[in-house]
């Protein structure tokens, strides 16, 4: 153990940064850049985020040897802009398999390699299909601190690397680089767990996590910097790149670990492998420039929501090439919040939305539609599909001479409206954008080649019930949305007089029964135990078992949930299992 005298403070810069995957060029100019912004600020050890050279997740372009070799390259040309201070990395690592890794380079050369020892393969992971887990650890010593690295998961069990890192090594500093996917109120039970895992090992820890939107996946960033007594002393922003710039002071943790028997005598017990140990060479202390980073608040609920779907809307959209965006507004709540989230993730300039009355469009919403657009600033065009209704019905009378009209005629505007925003996307390049919520997606109450129809679904895995709270909070924002489409009884105006709730419960009943059914995996009985009516359970299950072929086929979309179809929720579309 070196000196107590030589432990004194280091100043870390955090990169928060949006990574593209693929873009292993642009992403290591990024870094690079970044780089040379932590020199000019005085920092001693610089951060970046899992896979960053990569992005997160690579998926099978991690079984293109090419794809792996030019990250390999990547890291030894960030390696070499290091001259002057010590960088820890996230890339994939190549010896004979391949690993989720963390590179420490340090002065111009890669001093060491981490591999990522817990592989998650639940919800939306599946690192166990690429990557071989990592074996050993090490501590890096610098200037008398002494510091750990890993990556992700393995933060989250409490025997993980940090654990042999601190005790056995005697680690002041944990850094733990993250591409930790987003869902509403996650970090709370994340800082939680730092906190424990920062006065179990008597150690200050290092979250840095990725920022950005990556197909369904969203990325919040809201990296810390946790005291060796569980306190947080730095918060960054949640879905904003930043730069942040602390002075971690260590001088403390050492007479903590003398003054405590309980940590002396697990050091004394401990039978795991010991940390190998890597000594960095020591450089001339940086003149420190500038002020440390101001901590931020925590977000609200639904403020973090609503950035978590402007995020991963305005990157789905930039990443892709996409210009400008296309969608229907119809004067319900879906697409009018929809429309907000565009207007503030592209800007309204970059905005277009078709208004589509056939003959059960009321003036109300047709207006209500119009005053959104106006409010908004974006581009608004009227087409009406009366004519173009009548000419199918027309058509088709022959085949249905002998039937009464149903939802298959209420099928054909939808579908009518979803061929006209289509052929906006065919000729002017735009992105057509569902205004299905979750609820919706959940039931079937949606049409495939109509409202579904579109390349990505910005909502379809928020709630119905919080689609409202949604549009309440933006109103706090500045009041765009007309009150009348918030108070309004929700109706897809497809036939005289319809309401949602013609066909389905009312949603602030069905949304918990859909959150214990989805998210859950709560049986019927068990829903029932709940206080609901099993008559009524029996009925929403029912409808969300038959309809998971309609939902294999809708456009991916935001999660903001524990739990979104797709990704998260995998079942067969050919199923005869019921409760």
């Amino acid at each position: 153990m070196e000196s107590n005298s030589r432990i004194c403070r280091i100043r870390v810069a955090l990169a928060q940064i949006n990574s593209t995957v693929g873009d292993i060029e642009g992403n290591t100019r990024s870094i690079i850049s970044w780089i040379a912004r932590a020199r000019d600020c005085g920092a001693e050890l610089v951060v970046f985020p899992e896979l960053a050279v990569t992005g997160y997740p690579p998926e099978d372009l991690l079984l293109k040897s090419s794809f792996v070799n030019d990250n390999v390259l990547a890291v030894q040309e960030i390696a070499a802009a290091t001259a002057g201070i010590t960088a820890i990395v996230g890339f994939v690592d190549a010896n004979k398999d391949i690993y989720n890794s963390a590179a420490v380079l340090h002065n111009g050369s890669v001093a060491g390699i981490t591999h990522k020892m817990f592989l998650p393969n639940y919800g939306v992971f599946d690192e166990d299909r690429y990557f071989q887990a990592g074996l050993g650890t090490q501590v890096y010593s610098r200037s008398g601190i002494r510091f750990g690295v890993e990556i992700c998961e393995d933060l989250w069990y409490a025997d993980g690397p940090h654990s042999s890192q601190a005790i056995a090594g005697g680690a002041h500093l944990i850094v733990d680089i993250n591409s930790s996917p987003f869902c509403a109120g996650k970090w709370i039970a994340r800082e939680r767990m730092l906190a424990t895992r920062a006065a179990d090992n008597t150690c200050a820890i290092i979250y840095l996590n990725a920022v950005g939107g990556q197909d369904e996946l969203v990325f919040d960033g809201h990296s810390m910097l946790i005291g060796a007594n569980g306190e947080t002393l730095l918060r960054m922003k949640s879905f904003e790149l930043q730069f942040a710039v602390v002075d971690v002071d260590l001088s403390l943790i050492e007479h903590q670990r003398l003054i405590d028997p309980r940590r002396r005598k697990a050091n004394r017990l401990f039978d795991g492998p010991r940390p190998a140990e890597i000594v960095l060479d020591t450089l001339p202390t940086p003149k420190a420039a500038g002020e440390s980073t101001q901590s931020c608040s925590p977000p609200s609920e639904l403020e973090e929501i609503y950035a978590a779907l402007v995020t991963g809307t305005r990157d789905y959209v930039e990443k892709n090439g996409f210009k400008s965006v296309v969608l229907g507004l119809s004067g319900g709540i879906d697409s009018a919040i929809v429309a907000c989230i565009a207007a503030d993730a592209l800007g309204p300039e970059r905005v277009r939305v078709l208004v589509m009355p056939s003959e059960f469009s009321s003036n109300e919403t047709q207006s209500d539609a119009e005053a959104l657009a106006l409010n908004l600033g974006v581009r608004c065009d009227r087409i009406a599909i009366d004519d173009v209704f009548g000419e199918f019905k027309s058509t088709l009378a022959g085949l249905f001479s002998e039937t009464q009209p149903d939802v298959t005629e209420e099928n054909l505007q939808a579908r009518i409206r979803g061929n006209l925003l289509m052929a906006v996307s065919n000729k002017f390049g735009s992105l057509v954008l569902t205004t299905g919520n979750k609820s919706e997606m959940a039931c079937g109450y949606s049409t495939l080649y109509g409202d579904m129809a579109g390349g990505f679904a910005v909502i379809k895995d928020v709630p119905k019930t919080k689609v409202y709270q949604l549009a309440e909070y933006r109103n706090g924002i500045s009041h765009v949305i007309p009150e009348t489409i918030i108070t309004r009884p929700p109706t897809a105006e497809l036939r005289p007089n319809q309401t949602d709730q013609d066909t389905l419960p009312p949603y602030d009943l069905l949304d918990g029964i859909l959150a214990a059914y989805v998210e859950e995996d709560r049986s019927i009985a068990q829903i029932t135990a709940l206080g609901y009516d099993e008559a009524t359970v029996r009925r929403v299950v029912r409808m969300v078992d038959i309809n998971e072929y309609k939902r294999r086929q809708a456009a991916p979309g935001v999660k903001i949930t524990a739990r979104a179809f797709g990704r998260d929720r995998r079942l067969p579309i050919t199923n005869r299992y019921r409760e």
